[in-house]
């Protein structure tokens, strides 16, 4: 009788999916119709409590084919988690706690922001990192303090996506026996059967990844998909993966195996026709029968029993390892020692020429000692990002406990794994790379900005000072396109000094990610920087009137021009004011009279330097000053003759600001 009511609920996922997209006349039927059985009987057997949708040891979900959502939001209904019915009837409507996609930090119960396809995947493998380096530090006999699985559903297209195959070659290498990926292989997408497009062995393909490959013919099993899941969880060493053949659009007559249940609503007839094929009431809508929620109660029980009794657990913990408990609490509330990081030590450099990228390299030293929960990696360039954290290890496979992760050559997968690993909780994350390359990092760090989650970019050879790579690995566009990104900060120091101030707010923010642009290149230390760049924007040196005859402007490595020619312009009487502009979103949220007393409105010379695109500077020069930019490709070559064939020298900043003033 039991499975008879399984089958029930099963069906109120179908009807209430199919209901609220025709409601909305908006929406993708066909995954929650065909993935209603295995979704439902992988959530009976998940460790979770929807009266406290954060216990620290849950299994993560996630619905990596987003579009999806319905089958997400029918699921949080039925769980408990506190989605309504009304919340389901407004799907897709503005405010409304059902969007179109799932959104983290939106809807209780959603782990993370899923859409884009395939990133959904990445973000587990990142979530099975988390689980397996949080488990191998606080784990101790008979305390399985940390002890939980990382899932994702998928479909076709997220398997398309060359983003999942970065992300599971990784959980391959890394054997994140934690990880299972419950494939919706239906064989259909958006333009008609996978074959016009899609015709590989995707059991061969994971197989050759090292994972775990199972299969389940019939979707609609319900014990052949528990007895692949209990078969995935029994193999400690691999990653999962599951196929399952399941129909799109199931039990709608008219659109069941067709393109066409992909991403319309089915139609009101059609509506009719599923309801009458699944037995179902068809008045009024969103009909679910009390046998559901009363079958229901029994799995919502089970997860609060489960949670009691870890709490129970835990208690105990703490009480044999009475410290390392307090470590696990302060690590997963994300507290961090604020004191250290406002001490003298902390800001303190020597005094001579040095790349903001090796600034960088030593804060992240200071930092792993300070904020023992950091952990990061790079896409194979640590040497030269300088993002080893020298006494942390390195994960894998054999060891969990490093704290430097090997991405590999995988920018795009590992920005989503990153995300991933900081929405698990308990960790403080970074990932490098080459600045060029963020573009492919792009899909994720925007989803990083979306959700608020504070990964920290190190991005390095950031200019045509990286010279002889030539203009395949000179940036231009990418400053001008991180900084058009919303809830993007994006800091371009000028000095060691300032790369702390970029650190420290990466670290205490916990609103934005941070994008560390860097130099390759040596530069100066200058006295009068520090703190003051948290701003933004700040005077590094003033002119001697009250109203300067020019304001000069740049970042990063751009400064030093600015700050001779300050000088050289003094000797032929025109009095500058020298401003460190490394962050335009932090320079821009200070208040207008701070921003004032900057850049005061009366003072029109205005010159901006940056060997960069010019792009976005023109809000701070306006229509009479100048930028002195590049907005064109660089050249393979010396990066110092580079600088001075296109004008990025005193003298030239010197003939501009003479120019603008006399004019």
């Amino acid at each position: 009788m039991s499975k008879e009511l399984d089958k029930l609920c099963i069906n109120a996922i179908r009807v209430l999916s199919a209901d609220a997209i025709e409601k909305a006349q908006s929406g993708h039927p066909g995954l929650p119709l065909g993935a209603a059985t295995m979704a439902f009987t992988l959530w009976t057997k998940m460790n979770h409590n929807g009266n406290n949708p954060k216990w620290d040891n849950r299994d993560r979900f996630i619905l990596s084919a987003g579009h999806g959502s319905m089958l997400e939001y029918s699921l949080l209904h039925l769980f408990g988690y506190g989605i309504t019915i009304d919340d389901i009837k407004n799907f897709r409507q503005v405010g409304s706690l059902t969007a179109g996609h799932p959104e983290y930090g939106h809807t209780k119960g959603v782990e993370i922001t899923t859409g884009p396809l395939g990133q959904g995947i990445c973000n587990a493998v990142g979530m099975a990192i988390a689980e397996a380096y949080l488990a191998e530090k606080f784990n101790r006999s008979s305390y399985n303090i940390v002890d939980h699985y990382s899932y994702a559903i998928c479909g076709d297209g997220c398997l398309m996506e060359g983003i999942s195959g970065e992300a599971s070659s990784l959980a391959g290498t890394l054997g994140l026996g934690k990880l299972i990926v419950l494939y919706d292989s239906n064989n259909i997408s958006i333009e008609g059967n996978t074959d016009i497009a899609f015709r590989e062995d995707v059991s061969k393909r994971y197989e050759g990844y090292g994972w775990q490959v199972l299969k389940v013919e019939d979707g609609n099993d319900i014990d052949a998909v528990s007895n692949a899941i209990d078969e995935a969880k029994r193999d400690k060493a691999r990653p999962s993966i599951i196929i399952v053949k399941n129909v799109i659009g199931f039990g709608c007559p008219a659109k069941q195996g067709k393109a066409s249940a992909h991403g319309e609503p089915l139609g009101a007839e059609n509506v009719i026709a599923l309801k009458e094929n699944l037995g179902w009431k068809l008045e009024p809508s969103f009909y679910v029968p009390d046998e559901v929620y009363k079958n229901m109660d029994k799995y919502i029980g089970e997860g609060i029993w489960k949670e009691e009794n870890w709490d129970e657990l835990f208690r105990q913990y703490s009480g044999d390892y009475p410290e390392l408990a307090a470590e696990y609490v302060k690590w997963m509330s994300g507290e961090i020692n604020k004191e250290a990081l406002d001490s003298e030590d902390f800001w303190n450099f020597e005094d001579k020429p040095m790349a903001t990228r090796q600034s960088s390299g030593i804060m992240i030293n200071r930092l792993a000692k300070i904020i023992p929960n950091l952990m990061g990696g790079s896409a194979d360039l640590a040497p030269s990002n300088k993002t080893y954290m020298n006494d942390g290890g390195d994960f894998s496979a054999e060891d969990r406990s490093g704290r430097n992760l090997h991405f590999g050559v995988r920018e795009h997968a590992m920005a989503a794994i990153a995300n991933g690993m900081y929405a698990h909780g308990g960790l403080k994350v970074f990932c490098a790379t080459f600045f060029v390359f963020s573009d492919y990092m792009k899909g994720a760090m925007r989803l990083s900005a979306l959700m608020k989650l504070p990964v920290t970019y190190v991005l390095t050879h950031d200019s045509i000072g990286v010279g002889e790579d030539g203009p395949t690995h000179q940036p231009i566009e990418q400053l001008a396109a991180l900084r058009s990104m919303p809830n993007m900060t994006v800091f371009r120091p000028a000095d060691s000094k300032e790369t702390a101030a970029a650190w420290y707010y990466a670290i205490t923010n916990g609103e934005t990610p941070t994008s560390l642009v860097l130099t390759r290149q040596n530069l100066p230390s200058y006295k009068e920087s520090g703190k003051e760049a948290l701003k933004g924007g700040y005077i590094l040196k003033d002119s001697k009137k009250e109203v300067p005859d020019v304001l000069l402007m740049a970042s990063g490595s751009e400064v030093e021009l600015i700050y001779k020619a300050a000088d050289e312009l003094s000797d032929k009487g025109i009095d500058a004011r020298v401003i460190s502009i490394p962050s335009f979103e932090l320079f821009d949220a200070q208040d207008e009279a701070y921003k004032e007393s900057v850049m005061p409105n009366k003072v029109r010379a205005r010159v901006a330097v940056e060997a960069l695109s010019s792009f976005g500077w023109h809000k701070y020069v306006g229509l009479d000053g100048e930028v002195i930019s590049l907005d064109h490709f660089g050249a393979s070559g010396n990066a110092n003759e580079l600088f001075k064939q296109y004008g990025f020298t005193v003298e030239n900043v010197v003939d501009k600001v003479i120019h603008i003033v006399n004019k």
